[in-house]
């Protein structure tokens, strides 16, 4: 796993890469800060970063996933229900590549407004 920091606003949590392609594409790139929106409990942001769908993908996924939505393309963070979750699913939107996980509780990203600059750093190379 590749060890990640993110930070919007006042907020910062260590997160890790997963060991696949699209994970290793967005490494690549790190790092990166854009302005973030949010989703219900979900913070999104455009990257530079073309990938499909791979072996990971699914619209189900858990608190604390990072995801690569191939749509955006973006960078998600998964934290809690969004505007499409029944019950107490987290669904995406559509389909996303499983990148990644927080370390640590990521409900602290729901006091995050919209428009607000996120930035993802890389915490050495693993």
């Amino acid at each position: 796993m590749k060890r990640i920091t993110i930070t919007a606003g006042d907020i910062t949590c260590p997160g890790e890469l997963a060991d696949t392609p699209c994970a290793q594409a967005i490494w690549a790139v790190l790092p990166f800060s854009r302005r973030l929106q949010t989703w219900g409990d979900e913070i999104y942001f455009p990257i530079p970063v073309n990938h499909g769908l791979d072996s990971t993908a699914r619209e189900l996924v858990g608190s604390g996933n990072l995801g690569y939505w191939p749509e955006g393309p973006a960078f998600c963070i998964f934290f809690g229900p969004t505007p499409i979750s029944k019950e107490n699913e987290i669904r995406a939107a559509s389909p996303v590549n499983i990148i990644g996980k927080i370390m640590g509780d990521p409900t602290v990203f729901r006091t995050v407004p919209p428009g607000t600059m996120i930035i993802v750093t890389k915490q050495g190379d693993e």
